[in-house]
């Protein structure tokens, strides 16, 4: 009896030691042949927009090294922090990933959640920015960006911006740009770059921030830029000159990539990071980022991850400086 006790006893602890030998080969397999499925891209902002066209692309070349569709689906909105969010409920393999926007990273000062932006994202692979500018429609009184701040200041709350949401990069900047200037101006927020740019148009607004999602209606001589946002003028647009130029120390063009949810195998985060590096290097998605003067910039997982640890600490700056920040 107490033989038999022995012996059972030691198979069964033999067994999960045999079970656990067994499932590590087993998992590195599985993950050998990943993807064995199409891969779902959801990101922050409406069909249509420059977001939209430069992560289509992205999204067929990586397809091509993978060997199975990326579907990109829109889910705009909430500040273009919904991709995110969608990961927190998706399960850890690799078949849903997200665009992460820089709002992602302001999440946590400005509404209450449940998840961590650091904690909870798998970072695969940043691979753009935008470019950004003031526009108004080429009618308007406001030819410079000078008349924009003279009005400004004339008729405190009343010249009304556009921007792609609201605590998105544009709405954020445009109202530090307001406090260095010493203006009042009234926000109206948009889900994307084309509801934007339909209501400019309508008159529906008087200037718009934005990224380069106004460069057709700029050379189809509907809209004016007053400035842009990056290190230098930018190519399409020459004549317009740099916040630095005008005389604030502001650059922005807001570095997004691809995150997927926590706990996604290094294999399969490796394995999308690869197929979206060479996907980046394809003449197709170069020439679809210069339809907006936006440029490549690749940070590789870690380094993505570093990142988006420095922007947190950064972004907590800006809301605390415009006052923005959720009450305790």
């Amino acid at each position: 009896m107490f033989r038999r006790t022995l012996l059972r006893a030691a198979a069964l602890a033999a067994l999960p030691a045999a079970m656990l030998a067994a499932a590590p080969a087993a998992h590195a397999q599985a993950w050998k042949t990943f993807p064995e499925k199409p891969i779902k891209l959801v990101i922050a902002f409406p069909a249509g927009g420059p977001t939209d066209i430069t992560m289509r692309s992205l999204a067929d070349n990586a397809a091509k090294v993978l060997g199975y569709p990326v579907i990109v689906e829109n889910k705009p909105g909430a500040g273009g922090t919904l991709p995110a969010q969608q990961l927190q409920t998706s399960p850890a393999d690799g078949y849903t990933i997200a665009q992460i926007p820089l709002g992602v990273f302001r999440l946590g000062y400005t509404t209450k959640i449940n998840w961590d932006p650091l904690k909870d994202i798998s970072y695969v692979i940043n691979v753009t920015g935008y470019a950004f500018g003031v526009v108004v429609p080429t009618d308007s009184p406001l030819k410079t960006w000078a008349d924009f701040v003279a009005y400004a200041k004339a008729n405190p709350g009343k010249l009304s911006y556009g921007s792609t949401g609201t605590l998105t990069s544009p709405h954020l900047t445009t109202e530090i740009l307001a406090q260095q200037a010493g203006i009042e101006l009234q926000h109206v927020p948009y889900k994307g770059s084309a509801d934007l740019m339909q209501a400019l148009l309508g008159g529906h607004l008087m200037a718009a921030a934005d990224s380069t999602g106004f460069a057709p209606q700029v050379e189809a001589g509907k809209l004016r830029v007053l400035n842009t946002w990056g290190d230098k003028r930018l190519a399409k647009f020459p004549e317009a000159p740099t916040l630095k130029e005008l005389g604030y120390d502001i650059v922005q063009n807001s570095p997004f990539g691809i995150g997927a949810p926590r706990g996604t195998p290094p294999e399969v985060v490796k394995r999308l990071h690869d197929a979206f590096k060479k996907a980046m290097e394809e003449p197709s998605y170069v020439a679809a980022l210069g339809r907006y003067d936006m440029q490549p910039i690749y940070m590789g997982s870690a380094d993505y991850a570093k990142f988006a640890q420095n922007t947190v600490q950064r972004e907590k700056a800006v809301i605390d400086k415009l006052g923005l920040a959720k009450p305790q």
